[in-house]
């Protein structure tokens, strides 16, 4: 919230531009977490912020709009925490950050799934959680070509984006970072065993 209720009431407090759009996001992030998209509403994230209606408004112009950034925030923020793109083409650096990711930041995960179960219903929504996604594919291939000394191509990394994000989801809803833990060391072997090898289509060009 932008300032911690007193009293019975809430005191709000100014804030520059970049930081209240950031609280307004997060405030988001927290309504959608909560109580899925039906539930994100102006006056719930200005409830939620402790903040105005029209404070929402100014800063978002339409619901669509404030959905569309804050999906763009949630990528950000889980890019950043989840280390899926640590550039040292090292396989024990990938994804480091995946479990606590989920235990500091739950709502951020989420509102993630949230959206793209609701955009099963409303396909309006693709485009946004095409793109969301599209930035995860992205920058697992990136650094599995950082890794890896053939380029991996975009299956193998969605292959490979698709264990991480059920781990995330197992762990969100079970609740158990160990054997998050213990899947992503099996992960960073079988990385490591694929960085140590040859060309695969290389020794498929050879055998021709």
């Amino acid at each position: 919230m932008t300032e911690a209720a007193k009293g019975t009431g809430r005191r709000r407090s100014r804030r520059g531009y970049g930081e209240g759009r950031d609280a307004l996001l997060n405030a988001a992030v927290r309504v959608v977490a909560r109580g899925g998209l039906r539930k994100l509403t102006y006056r719930a994230v200005a409830e939620e912020a402790g903040v105005t209606h029209g404070l929402v408004v100014h800063h978002f112009g339409s619901r669509d709009a404030l959905i569309e950034e804050a999906l763009g925030y949630v990528v950000r923020q889980s890019l950043r925490s989840s280390l899926l793109e640590p550039g040292t083409g090292e396989p024990d650096d990938f994804a480091s950050g995946v479990s606590g990711m989920v235990e500091s930041g739950p709502d951020l995960q989420a509102f993630q799934y949230e959206l793209l179960l609701e955009a099963r219903r409303r396909p309006e929504l693709l485009p946004q959680v095409r793109n969301l996604y599209d930035g995860y594919f992205d920058a697992s291939e990136r650094e599995l070509a950082r890794m890896l000394p053939y380029e991996p191509g975009s299956a193998l990394a969605r292959l490979v984006f698709a264990a991480l994000d059920g781990l995330v989801l197992h762990q969100l809803t079970l609740g158990d970072r160990a054997d998050t833990e213990a899947a992503l060391a099996e992960l960073r072997t079988l990385l490591s065993r694929a960085a140590a090898a040859e060309d695969p289509g290389a020794r498929t060009t050879d055998a021709g």
